[in-house]
């Protein structure tokens, strides 16, 4: 069945029945007016990692503020997904169920950066609502292998069953490369079965790499190809961190298929900058 057209004049996503707490919760009785963020209560993205293995580019943003209103702002935009980051953003796990919520109820699909590649971190993000995780701090085939474990309950893993909210779907597994060392050991990560993707932290790898964070920097700019003629060949798709259309497009342009193109936090200084700005003219 072909996909539904959104308010955001592009083919949405495929209707499927609903599964997100929000639907659960909210069927039948949503107040009068109460739909702005709404695509649909019993319209949910196809899996990520399906989509992907079809080869689309999708379009992420960066929910940073933990804020459940900022969230759902996000993902009604008209976006593919939305990355809770736990590692540097206002979120806690209590906050999971409420922002995973308004993420599905706006037709996206939530994702979390958690805060370290540890099993406890992945399995609470994965409990509690997420689709898929994008890991930090993986220097090493070895350390991928085991975050692969964590995402997957056994036989496939070692992830411990029992999450209210965990999807029955396989979760969405990208590992981060944000150093020399992972850089030295992406051609084994990528072998490995259940990685399903990498995810460049571009400012950490320019702090490994000691050059400056952009995308022209001479050792920088080797290193991002590097990374993504390397996943080209393994056939995964890769993505490049950024928090503006322009970098988004640099990087859609050059194979990028997971395009982050904004953050709550960059989008509400930049604004309030730009609008003071014509304000005082």
């Amino acid at each position: 069945m072909r996909g539904l057209v959104s308010s955001h004049g592009r083919e949405g996503p495929r209707q499927r029945p609903g599964r997100g707490v929000a639907a659960v919760l909210t069927a039948g009785r949503e107040p009068r007016g109460a739909a702005l963020l709404v695509k649909s209560l019993t319209m949910q993205n196809q899996a990520l990692g399906e989509r992907l293995a079809a080869g689309e580019t999708l379009f992420g943003g960066w929910n940073v503020t933990g804020d459940v209103i900022a969230a759902g702002v996000l993902a009604a935009a008209g976006l593919d997904y939305v990355v809770i980051d736990m590692q540097h953003g206002g979120a806690t796990e209590r906050d999971l169920p409420g922002l995973t919520a308004a993420i599905e109820r706006a037709g996206a699909t939530p994702l979390a950066r958690v805060r370290y590649a540890h099993p406890a971190d992945i399995g609470r993000a994965l409990d509690l609502g997420c689709a898929g995780v994008i890991v930090p701090n993986v220097d090493t085939a070895e350390q991928a292998r085991a975050v692969v474990a964590a995402c997957h309950f056994p036989p496939a893993g070692n992830r411990s069953g029992g999450g209210a909210l965990a999807s029955a779907r396989g979760p969405l597994c990208l590992i981060m490369v944000e150093s020399r060392a992972a850089l030295a050991d992406l051609p084994l990560t990528l072998d490995l079965p259940g990685v399903d993707g990498i995810y460049v932290g571009p400012r950490d790898l320019s702090y490994s790499l000691g050059c400056a964070f952009s995308p022209d920097d001479p050792a920088l700019r080797p290193a991002l190809e590097q990374v993504w003629a390397a996943c080209r060949t393994a056939g995964k798709p890769v993505g490049v961190h950024s928090t503006d259309g322009a970098t988004a497009r640099l990087y859609r342009e050059n194979g990028c298929r997971l395009v982050n193109i904004a953050s709550d936090v960059a989008a509400i200084a930049g604004t309030a900058a730009a609008e003071l700005a014509v304000a005082r003219q």
